[in-house]
């Protein structure tokens, strides 16, 4: 099987360890498809800590993000707590019996990810538990920060350098918050019915747009120009992002250029695709298609081969 020979190639050789890194590997799949197959790219031996990292990620992040299964806010924060504690305790005594805090935490330790990363992270999703929007986008910037700086981080040395890694961290980190932004213009309909926005609520206002005008949209499928004035706004700074982000990629090493150069392509075409969509994406959500991840993906599979 294509999981055996990563482990193996990645020296994972302890049975319990090995269904850890394949739980991970399985919420990657089912959760994160652009990801996923970006992660496809990469070397066999690299591709267990990316799914650890990308698994430990969506499993805090739905805790925070299921508001419609029943569970109170206070439930939801006390489990937070408990996904807290267990990496905590993970991250200070090597191992855990939890099968995606152990992955996580033998990755960290593999390629010496800092501690302080993972509580950035974690901090961040505990402000989804209380804040439902950001009055400016500097506000905004301190939740990206954990919430997506600090994966473009987490990620950085697993994928590898060939500039001191420093020198390759501003742009690592660029790409995380370029990604996160991405998703909020996507899924700015979803995230409405969670209760929050995501769109720095005085930027939105300079174009005469709240969270009712918003609301009023997902409501009647219906659109009005002031919020695709807005919109565009928005997408246009996250350009800004990706092109902040671009001069990472070459300071990658070789064998992990095509996969992130992919994943770029990929999140970049959202953008795309909701201007295409004519900012409407409170009815609807915008998606790659599987036929354009191929054309992306395939060019990028051939360079991979020969690096």
């Amino acid at each position: 099987m294509s999981v055996d020979r990563e482990l193996d190639a990645a020296a994972i050789t302890d049975p319990a360890l090995r269904l850890a890194y394949q739980r991970c590997r399985a919420l990657n799949a089912e959760h994160g498809r652009t990801y996923y197959l970006a992660t496809r790219l990469l070397p066999r031996e690299r591709r267990p800590a990316i799914h650890a990292l990308y698994g430990f990620a969506r499993w805090a992040d739905d805790v925070v993000d299921e508001v419609h299964d029943g569970r109170t806010p206070a439930e939801r924060a006390a489990q937070l707590s408990t996904v807290e504690e267990k990496l905590a305790a993970g991250l200070a005594e090597g191992r855990s019996d939890d099968p995606v805090v152990a992955a996580v935490v033998d990755t960290a330790r593999r390629y010496d990810i800092a501690p302080s990363l993972f509580e950035d992270f974690m901090t961040s999703m505990r402000m989804d538990l209380t804040v439902s929007s950001y009055a400016t986008y500097a506000d905004l910037a301190r939740y990206v920060h954990g919430s997506a700086a600090v994966i473009g981080l987490q990620v950085l040395p697993v994928l590898g350098t060939s500039v001191p890694r420093a020198e390759a961290e501003p742009a690592a980190a660029a790409l995380g918050v370029a990604f996160q932004l991405t998703n909020f213009l996507r899924d700015v309909g979803e995230d409405l019915d969670r209760g929050r926005v995501y769109l720095p609520t005085e930027e939105l206002a300079s174009f005469d747009v709240d969270r009712e005008l918003l609301l009023w949209a997902r409501r009647t499928g219906r659109t009005d120009p002031r919020i695709k004035r807005a919109l565009a706004f928005q997408v246009e700074r996250t350009r800004s992002v990706y092109r902040d982000a671009a001069p990472g990629i070459p300071m990658l090493s070789p064998a992990s250029r095509p996969c992130v150069a992919t994943a770029y392509r990929l999140y970049g075409r959202i953008l795309d695709l909701v201007e295409r969509a004519d900012y409407d994406v409170l009815s609807r959500r915008v998606t790659v298609s599987n036929g354009r991840r191929l054309a992306i993906a395939l060019p990028a599979l051939a360079r991979a081969v020969l690096a």
